[in-house]
């Protein structure tokens, strides 16, 4: 019969796995295809039409969406694809962005209130940027028949070189423009909003051809494999969060895709509306095109091999604009660029919150939060913060814990007789299982009560681990004294070695295992875990810790209850 020792080493032991196979994973889908081009390419290719499925180039030019299977003509393109823009630069009170004239794409966005490192507080951190190794950029333009129209490779004329968002202004608006041979004058204008990561993307179109002008917008990126910032060698860290592509339509939900997957599948949807994001650890940036309108959510390789290797996230829309001959029109999206913080991403997009990502506990992970960023609202320090919701986590589950602890502390109390039954029928397991099983009976005793009550608390305590290790707002959150960061690891070890420290208290508390091996593993297990909370998010650390030292201190006024009564 397993008791509450074995199960508890079988968690840890599950835990170890995991870790290991989480590391396995993160290698096995590390870029590894040698076959595809190795030459390298300015630009990627436009969005194709679903038929027929583009292979992995670079010089495929864009097919307007059409309802028909024919095909229709190819659009002409200027021939620019080479030639370097210049820079527009544009501040506001949260970003500074770097537009290239050649495509207005965005190829460098720094997030002014969050730091690459808390050495480092006047250097922001660099969410879109074009240069190797981690590249993103993201492209936008529009795509049709009959026209030459302005893409990603169209060189635009600004007004400006600079744009600076001043105090009592509530946006700041960039236009670029761009005049076809067809007579149609293009604006391709950026607004930037105060206190928002929201940038708001506008194609207004003035039609002089003499003809009727349909076309379809786009938006991609481009992006090489970012690697995973868990700390720690190997396995020895915290289980690193998810980074790549994720699409969200109505009919497929939240639809994570990742690079293996855009390699071998190029992955694609037909939906009315819905979103297309790159994903890093704690930072989003997201094409949130017009809703209520049809799109085609693709995904591709691009050029390049291995850990250099640029593949191509975008959607395109099913749906032209017609603009009259003598008229003005005008087509118009949004793309995010920012931190995964809950309250600003909860309202853009339907779904978009769903970045942050808790896994399948999300509904436990998710009022977790919630609670922790209340009670941060009026202690207003994240660390003090974990442990107030872990004290509340321990008070809930108090009725749950009361009774484990009075089940370990009745087996505690048989282990004389438990060893006696050992000593005697120690090479006859049956009769000695027979022998312990009568005298559970007659003590009133369930071997498991010590256990079913702490695995209902396993899946609350994954799902704050998520927490922890996912909220960008615990991102470099001091704490107190040298932990100015509790989303790394602690610099001087102080938390992993209390931590250790509480485990190997806790095994005086509990009945000691009567197999000689499974007690050697047992006490071994605080010294594991110490090792490989080295690397683990402090703020992790620290929940552990007050979590143990509460659950001592439940233990012993319980054991010692039960020994005054």
């Amino acid at each position: 019969m397993m008791d509450f020792r074995r199960a508890l080493l079988a968690i840890s032991l599950g835990l170890i796995l995991l870790l290991i196979w989480q590391a396995w994973v993160d290698f096995q889908s590390s870029p590894q295809i040698d076959t595809l081009p190795t030459e390298s390419v300015v630009d990627a290719e436009l969005p194709q039409t679903p038929e027929p499925r583009p292979q992995a180039e670079t010089s495929t030019m864009p097919q307007a969406p059409d309802s028909s299977a024919t095909p229709l003509p190819q659009t002409v393109l200027p021939t620019a694809s080479n030639e370097s823009g210049s820079i527009v630069s544009v501040e506001t009170d949260l970003l500074k962005v770097k537009i290239d004239t050649l495509g207005a794409q965005l190829k460098d966005t720094r997030l002014i209130q969050y730091p690459v490192e808390v050495e480092m507080p006047d250097v922001p951190f660099r969410l879109l940027k074009d240069q190797p190794p981690e590249v993103l950029i993201a492209q936008s333009g529009l795509v049709g028949n009959d026209f030459e129209f302005p893409n990603h490779k169209t060189q635009y004329q600004a007004e400006s070189p600079s744009y600076k968002l001043d105090e009592g202004e509530d946006f700041i608006e960039i236009p670029l423009h761009w005049e076809s041979p067809d007579g149609v004058e293009y604006i391709k204008l950026f607004t930037f909003h105060r206190d928002s990561y929201l940038i708001d993307i506008e194609y207004q179109i003035s039609n002089k051809s003499g003809r009727e002008w349909q076309g379809y917008d786009y938006g991609q990126y481009v992006t090489t494999e970012h690697q995973p910032d868990g700390e720690g060698f190997l396995f020895l860290r915290a289980l690193p969060s998810y980074q790549g592509a994720a699409i969200y339509t109505p009919e497929d939900k939240y639809d994570k895709i990742d690079f293996k997957e855009i390699r071998n599948d190029r992955p694609e949807f037909l939906t009315q509306s819905g979103w297309v994001a790159m994903l890093q650890h704690y930072f989003v940036t997201a094409w949130l095109p017009e809703e209520n309108a049809p799109y085609r959510f693709y995904t591709g390789p691009l050029d390049g091999h291995g850990a250099n290797m640029r593949y191509q996230v975008g959607y395109i829309s099913q749906s032209p604009l017609t603009v009259a001959n003598d008229s003005v029109g005008s087509i118009n999206t949004r793309l995010y660029v920012g931190p995964k913080e809950q309250d600003r991403i909860k309202d853009p997009a339907e779904g978009l919150i769903l970045t942050v990502d808790y896994g399948w506990l999300t509904p436990v992970s998710s009022p977790l939060f919630w609670i922790l960023d209340k009670i941060n609202d009026f202690i207003q320090n994240w660390g003090f913060s974990i442990i107030a919701l872990t004290l509340l986590v321990k008070i809930v589950f108090y009725p749950l814990s009361a009774a484990s602890y009075k089940s370990m502390a009745r087996m505690k109390k048989l282990q004389p007789r438990l060893k006696t039954l050992k000593e005697r029928y120690g090479d006859d397991k049956q009769k000695m299982n027979q022998e312990m099983m009568q005298i559970y009976k007659k003590e009133k005793i369930n071997p498991l009560g010590g256990c079913l009550p702490i695995l209902i608390q396993i899946p609350v305590f994954i799902a704050l681990y998520w927490v922890l290790l996912e909220s960008v707002e615990l991102r470099q959150a001091p704490f107190i004294f040298w932990l100015m960061d509790l989303s790394r690891s602690d610099p001087f070890y102080v938390l992993p070695v209390l931590m250790g420290a509480s485990m190997f208290a806790q095994q005086f508390l509990n009945p000691t295992p009567l197999d000689a091996m499974q007690k050697n593993i047992m006490m071994a297990l605080p010294i594991v875990f110490t090792v490989f909370f080295l690397w683990f998010p402090s703020g992790l650390v620290l929940y552990w810790l007050v979590n143990n030292i509460l659950s001592i201190a439940q233990q012993w006024y319980i054991t010692r209850k039960l020994i005054a009564e």
